[in-house]
């Protein structure tokens, strides 16, 4: 059977009556590398986005460092939609699911005849443009707003353009605005049309770009730190804003076997819940029962865990209730917990997905990647944060939490594909 072929729905698998569901391809935009294979290299070297800002004019901040995508031209990605139509948001979105697509070994033109699906995760959507057009009505008037970056800013672009962008029509588009856990809302929505037949495949992830309505929100929060990213330390001062995109390709096992596909981690299962507490501040106990909900759906148990890709913002209030809601799931030894963001920053809506992205190459290099500028533990925060160096590790299951404002949290489990299982997955 071609490289592009894909198999006809099987009956059952090897986990209750779904199919089994596999991550194939991976598409990245961030602050420390664009691809695959660069993000790795940033992940493994422990390499820091965090620059000064330049997208937006910063004059008037105390500090105003960032961690800014780089060096990304959206003409490599996108051939087929209009680049002055795309907001940025929408630019990172489609370029990471091109590179999904040419990572997996997928040809769009099979794709066309399959029904699939389209699940982007985001936080701000278009804000970069918003920011642009209320500036000019301020400045300008009403009249002088400028109805090109109108039209950009809906945030069902993100989804849609990916669709237009490839030719396909035969799919479900969405945009999840559940903020910075709005990756994992959108990688469980694809987990669920993938195990039960309703799609073939799924582009599932998150994007945000950044701008000065969000930055400015954190600021007068004083969650902004001065210069760099400390999750689980002492002295951490809190976020810097980022931004970028993370893209999934989702397929069902007997498919990616089928035509020889290089399979990066077997999605698991997911937890999701709403507590609504406090528009801004999270409850310990209903991110312990997310992560409870997580491995209950994946059958899997505390101690089967082998890392935590934490939400890890850096800010005092997340780091501690995080680690104590792991400590009330996991006991007094809690696996190896991490915070990625210390390397991208907080790229809100792209958060979790680039968090998925990263357990999934963490798994396939067995690897677990560090939590950099970290220098004084915090005793609050009792856990390995695997310190300011990757380590060698053979992970069999990862979890990647995702905690928004509002109270949405969303915690996603990948596993270790054992090639051993390929016979009885093609039976």
């Amino acid at each position: 059977m071609s490289a592009q072929q894909v198999v006809e729905p099987a009956k059952g698998s090897a986990k209750g009556s779904g199919h089994r569901v596999v991550l194939t391809g991976l598409g990245v935009v961030s602050s420390i590398g664009l691809g695959a294979t660069e993000f790795l290299a940033g992940l493994r070297a422990g390499r820091s986005g965090a620059k000064p800002i330049s997208v937006f004019e910063t004059s008037g901040y105390s500090h105003s460092t960032g961690c800014e995508v780089t060096r990304f031209d959206p003409d490599r990605w996108i051939t087929n939609l209009q680049l002055d139509q795309l907001g940025r948001a929408t630019q990172f979105s489609v370029a990471a699911a091109r590179m999904a697509v040419e990572d997996a070994g997928l040809d769009p033109a099979v794709l066309r005849e399959q029904r699939g699906l389209i699940s982007i995760g985001t936080t701000d959507g278009e804000s970069y443009d918003l920011d642009q057009l209320v500036e000019a009505e301020i400045t300008l008037g009403a009249e002088k707003m400028d109805p090109a970056a109108a039209r950009r800013v809906p945030a069902g672009r993100l989804s849609v353009a990916i669709a237009q962008e490839l030719g396909l029509s035969d799919v479900e588009a969405v945009t999840v605005p559940t903020a910075c856990a709005a990756g994992n809302y959108a990688i469980g929505y694809g987990y669920d049309a993938v195990s039960s037949g309703e799609a073939e495949f799924a582009f599932c992830g998150g994007a945000d770009a950044m701008c000065r309505k969000t930055f400015t929100g954190f600021y007068r929060l004083g969650t902004i730190a001065p210069d760099r990213c400390q999750p689980f330390d002492v002295d951490r001062q809190g976020i810097l804003t980022g931004e970028g995109a993370g893209v999934l390709v989702l397929e069902r096992l007997e498919s990616a076997l089928a035509r020889g596909a290089h399979i990066y981690a077997e999605v698991l299962g997911y937890g999701l819940n709403c507590d609504a507490y406090h528009q801004v501040a999270p409850n310990q106990a209903s991110v312990a029962r997310c992560m409870e909900r997580a491995l209950e759906n994946s059958g899997i148990s505390p101690e089967q865990v082998d890392l935590i890709s934490a939400h890890g913002t850096g800010t005092k209030a997340n780091d501690v209730t995080e680690v104590g809601a792991i400590r009330q799931v996991f006991g007094g030894h809690p696996p190896r917990t991490v915070s990625m963001k210390s390397m991208l920053g907080h790229s809100m809506g792209a958060a979790s997905a680039l968090g998925a992205i990263g357990c999934a190459l963490a798994i396939d290099n067995r690897f677990v990647p560090p939590t950099i500028n970290h220098v004084t533990p915090d005793p609050e925060c009792d856990v390995d944060c695997v310190p300011n160096e990757a380590i060698e590790a053979d992970l069999k299951v990862v979890q990647n939490n995702g905690l928004a404002f509002g109270g949405n949290n969303a915690v996603v489990l990948l596993g270790k594909y054992d090639t051993e299982d390929r016979g009885k997955a093609l039976c």
